[in-house]
């Protein structure tokens, strides 16, 4: 007796799978009577083939997905040609992204370091070597910038192109999409340009903008141009940061018109923009509207007798009565904030705007330093030198920034010692100076002054500190300790001390771990505080030694020694990145 010639069912559609009607029919009747709706792979029966068909569609009936084709594959992730960490680098990274919640728990820290404080100090160190991220590290490492926006810049620059592949598969990661990944390049090749700026998301086209205008100022200017009119408000004033980069005479033009940008804020943007431009029409404006409200006393100038050094010059300050419309077009806000006065709030943004070049002719061609030197008429000391020193932060200048910090010994603003001093941001001003000056400075006035006013400047000083700077921090906390102060009064600035006190430090600070005795009038175990603190700093800066050595790269190998691991006849087994 033949066997029954197999019914045939409908060939599926290619990238369909079978209905699970088809495949029971199949199973009921047998593969001999009717061939299975699925495809045979070479090799395999038709029955075999028909069960796996089976078990794929029984797992999406249990899901409750729908049967559909597969979907398209991601394009594989981009090459990192660069080198892999060391392998103990490589452990040191997992541990700090593992303890990047911290332990909490308690004010008093022990002796162990903070791990957490040391991942942005690491990243640092790594990104200047030029490694990659362990693939396996991406996601921790895309985590931890999410939750510290501190840390994105060399966070993302260590995970690399591998970052902005990854992130277009997790919401949580989109900020990496607004990184370029460098000074020069393209979330793209050039030819997508036009095609991302036109359909990519926000953070794309950000990024997009910014890369472009890093490459080429004009390209970006030219590329914003095309869409610029039909822009949100908001998008507006994120593209408009993006011009800061290659800022230049060619960009005014597009500033001026967005003078006249119907949102307040994009024309806020707009106007700080071209007040960083020294020789723009709007600086201009500005250096007369200020030039007309503050001079040298007329009297004084009159005096034919008087010297540019006359005691009996002064500043006189007429501050302006009105805010026209010409103004508020030029980026000055009308309205005062609570508890200012309108007259020298408007002053300020006029002073602050208008270029610092411009005082040196208005005051007879005196130096910053002799213009700052000059008594100020009225109330408007603080008002005027204010105003100058935002200039001085925004056009960064360093003459006049020097001029306006002082002395380091003089005593601080705001004090008794120098109640008509103005409230100036001595930390802003100190980011104008070249790193071993600004040291130098700081270090002087904690010499002068000690350290509760010196912890902002010591935040922006370069990291390690000089060795000026680091011993006069030392001896500061030394001195506090000796005087019985309460060490909890202190501790900010040994935070800082942990992370930016040079390493090699960490062996001439071993004597002040030691307990001492209790100092007459100290606070109730201060001594022992003081000790366990020093502790922690030492152990910090062994830690962080240790972490820049595991990172630095292997010396090459010395194959002259017989009995030297990499000798003729000794290969040598690379671990695995894994490892």
């Amino acid at each position: 007796m033949t066997s029954p010639t197999p019914t045939p069912t409908p060939t599926p559609t290619p990238g369909t799978p079978p209905a699970w009607a088809e495949l029971v029919g199949a199973a009921l009747l047998g593969t001999e009577r009717r061939s299975p709706p699925v495809a045979v792979r070479a090799g395999q029966s038709a029955a075999a083939a028909l069960l796996d068909a089976a078990a794929v569609n029984t797992v999406r009936r249990r899901a409750a997905l729908r049967p559909a084709p597969a979907g398209e594959r991601p394009a594989p992730a981009p090459a990192d040609p660069r080198p892999p960490l060391p392998p103990a680098a490589r452990r040191r990274l997992s541990l700090l992204l593992a303890d990047r919640g911290g332990t909490g728990g308690g004010s008093r820290r022990g002796t162990s370091p903070d791990l957490t404080e040391l991942l942005p100090q690491w990243l640092t160190a790594a990104d200047a070597h030029g490694y990659r991220a362990p693939d396996a590290l991406l996601p921790a490492l895309l985590d931890a910038a999410r939750a510290r926006t501190d840390l994105r810049p060399t966070a993302l620059a260590l995970a690399g192109p591998r970052a902005r592949w990854l992130a277009r598969f997790n919401d949580d990661w989109k900020f990496a999409l607004r990184d370029t990944g460098g000074p020069a390049s393209l979330p793209g090749a050039p030819e997508d340009v036009p095609r991302i700026w036109a359909e990519g998301l926000f953070a794309e086209r950000s990024a997009l903008l910014t890369a472009v205008r890093r490459r080429d100022p004009h390209a970006g200017l030219a590329l914003l141009c095309t869409t610029w009119a039909t822009e949100r408000a908001e998008d507006r004033l994120v593209f408009l940061d993006a011009l800061r980069d290659g800022l230049a005479a060619a960009d005014e033009p597009f500033l001026e018109q967005a003078l006249a940008d119907r949102s307040r804020t994009v024309r806020a943007a707009a106007a700080e923009l071209l007040a960083g431009l020294p020789g723009s029409a709007l600086a201009a404006r500005m250096a007369r509207r200020a030039h007309a409200c503050v001079g040298l006393d007329r009297l004084a100038e009159a005096d034919p007798a008087a010297s540019p050094g006359a005691a009996d010059l002064e500043i006189s300050v007429e501050a302006p009565h009105e805010c026209d419309a010409q103004m508020q077009r030029d980026g000055v806000v009308p309205r005062a904030p609570s508890g200012r006065g309108e007259r020298s709030w408007w002053l300020g943004q006029l002073v602050a705007a208008a270029p610092l070049d411009g005082w040196r002719e208005r005051f007879g061609g005196r130096a910053p330093a002799a213009i700052v030197a000059l008594p100020v008429a009225g109330d408007w000391r603080t008002e005027l030198h204010d105003a100058w020193c935002r200039a001085a932060v925004h056009q960064r200048d360093a003459d006049w920034a020097r001029a306006l910090l002082g002395a380091p010994t003089a005593p601080p603003q705001g004090t008794e010692a120098a109640p008509a001093g103005p409230a100036r941001d001595l930390a802003k001003l100190l980011t104008i100076l070249p790193a071993d000056e600004r040291a130098r400075w700081v270090a002087e006035f904690i010499a002068a002054h000690g350290l509760s006013d010196a912890f902002r400047m010591l935040g922006v000083c370069a990291v390690p500190w000089a060795e000026p700077l680091g011993r006069a921090v030392i001896d500061a906390l030394d001195i506090a300790r000796d005087a019985g102060s309460y060490p909890w009064s202190f501790s900010g600035v040994m935070g800082l001390a942990e992370r930016c006190l040079d390493p090699a430090a960490a062996d001439r600070l071993d004597m002040l771990t030691a307990l001492t005795d209790d100092p007459e009038g100290a606070a109730p175990g201060s001594v022992g505080y003081w000790s366990e603190t020093f502790q922690r700093l030492v152990a910090t800066l062994r830690l962080r030694a240790t972490m820049l050595t595991e990172l630095a790269p292997a010396r090459p190998a010395q194959p002259d020694r017989p009995d030297h691991p990499a000798a003729p006849g000794r290969p040598i087994t690379p671990e695995p990145e894994g490892g």
